[in-house]
């Protein structure tokens, strides 16, 4: 993945003075050898300069940390700290930060070797609400050395999608297809979280196409498709031109991503695309997001920033999906009921024409686009890359503006089933827990779109951490609650 940052998270320990300074130097010692124990070393920068304890410290640690290159910073409250020089710290740090405390040790010192971070903590998050300053502070941010090592983990892959969207451009091409309203939303909360767009016709996109005919580059390309599909290549005519668009898009992006370092795109793929290129560009997009540059379809700008989103915290490829159909009540009773621990409503299809990265597939093969080709030519609809999606854990979401600029969000965690869909397209047998529920009260009930972002594993604790941090309220951020938990306006009498 190249196309995301890599984190160096500057710790800092902050000491108030009518405490020992020597608790909070030997608790930052303690936590930094327990994170480089278990976790990557490199992830981490222990700031040696000073134990902040005034202002002054404070400035001093800012240089530092900034001189060693960190773009994420964790204040160690290794005794009570000094409320105003710790949170100023923050404040002038420009990226992610996170705040957490150290437990006492041990009952047998109790009297110097008390640091009260614990109420320390309440004094740090009062004056960090005082000053508007926006800080991640674990659930229980109080612990030993261990503990606290494992909260700073939590918080890279956190860290990660924050700087990365702080310097993320998003280029689009072409508005949303006709009758395709639903991915339809404002481009001003993106400017709000940092996030740059720009905006392209496809018809500057076509131009930039036929000026690559004749790539040189184009051979290359096709061989390593050609090796990535290897049975699977059902489709090698239509390989050079797919080659020629994949050139094309890369091209445009190392033209166009000016000061900024990361960038995904949000594609134009119907109706005139097939007709006009010659093809369907659902490989393509497939391969660019295996390596870190989602592509979302039918120019879903806030699809694509999902995906982004998705693969800074997982550090994986990721998919744009239709919530698309129902799991018919035969291969429920066939393959799932009393398999699986789900409910029948707990099943859905997941389904795109063929964007998911072959890694993410059982196993893939290239096709035409079935839909597109029941009113146009198969040949203009070859490109499409079909197969079930792989079985295991996910974690659908996705993060939305409203019409009138407010950011909301969902997420809920399930897994992909390992039952055959017998079906067309990148597709697979989804089971999310209260799935029905979920879909009825959140997904149709706060009007969210048909496109779902998926990725492989279970990230929302992360994922929830990000869009709090980011500003969406915590009551839009939607999940699959469970039958004992109501929605707001779900018949009680069902």
């Amino acid at each position: 993945m190249n196309n995301i940052p890599k984190i160096k998270l500057g710790i800092v320990a902050v000491s108030r003075d009518c405490f020992p300074e020597p608790l909070s130097v030997n608790r930052r010692k303690a936590l930094v050898e327990a994170y480089k124990a278990k976790y990557d070393a490199s992830d981490i920068y222990e700031c040696p300069i000073c134990i902040v304890e005034s202002e002054i410290h404070m400035v001093q640690a800012l240089e530092d940390i900034k001189k060693a290159g960190c773009n994420a910073l964790c204040v160690y409250l290794g005794n009570f700290g000094p409320e105003i020089s710790e949170t100023l710290l923050a404040k002038h740090f420009d990226g992610p930060k996170m705040f957490c405390a150290a437990a006492e040790e041990s009952q047998a010192d109790l009297m110097d070797g008390r640091g009260d971070a614990y109420c320390g903590m309440l004094n740090a998050s009062y004056n960090l609400k005082l000053r508007n300053i926006g800080a991640y502070i674990p659930e229980y941010p109080v612990g030993d050395a261990e503990d606290c090592a494992k909260m700073i983990n939590d918080f890279i892959p956190v860290a990660r999608a924050l700087v990365g969207l702080s310097k993320l451009k998003i280029i689009s091409f072409g508005p949303r297809p006709l009758n395709f309203l639903a991915c339809n939303a404002p481009i001003k909360p993106l400017y709000n979280i940092g996030v740059e767009i720009e905006e392209n016709s496809e018809l500057d996109l076509f131009e930039s196409f036929n000026k690559h005919a004749g790539d040189a580059r184009i051979p290359e390309v096709v061989a390593d498709m050609e090796a990535e599909l290897g049975a699977g290549n059902k489709k090698p005519e239509v390989l050079a031109k797919l080659a020629q668009y994949e050139l094309t898009l890369l091209d445009w992006v190392e033209a166009h991503k000016g000061y900024r370092e990361y960038v995904a795109i949000a594609g134009k793929c119907w109706p005139a695309f097939q007709t006009q290129f010659g093809f369907v560009p659902c490989y393509v997009n497939s391969r660019l997001t295996g390596r870190g540059i989602p592509v979302s379809c039918e120019v879903d700008i806030y699809g694509c920033l999902s995906e982004f989103i998705g693969t800074c915290v997982s550090e994986d490829a990721v998919t744009l999906l239709d919530i698309n159909n129902s799991v018919p009540k035969d291969m429920f009773r066939e393959a799932i009921e009393g398999k699986f621990d789900y409910n029948f409503t707990d099943t859905f299809m997941g389904f795109h024409c063929g964007n998911t990265c072959s890694k993410k597939l059982a196993s893939c093969e290239m096709k035409y686009q079935k839909i597109m080709a029941r009113a146009l030519p198969i040949e203009v609809t070859n490109g499409t890359l079909e197969g079930d999606i792989a079985p295991g854990d996910i974690t659908f979401f996705r993060l939305q503006s409203t019409a009138d600029t407010q950011l909301r969000a969902y997420l809920a965690e399930g897994e992909v089933l390992p039952v055959a869909t017998k079906s067309f397209g990148g597709i697979g047998v989804f089971a999310i827990h209260e799935m029905g529920r979920f879909y009825r009260h959140v997904l149709i009930g706060k009007n969210f779109p048909h496109h779902g972002a998926v990725a492989f594993g279970h990230f929302g604790k992360s994922l929830y951490e990000v869009f709090k941090y980011i500003g969406v309220p915590v009551e839009d951020i939607n999940y699959n609650q469970p039958a004992s938990l109501p929605y707001p306006g779900e018949n009680s009498f069902k």
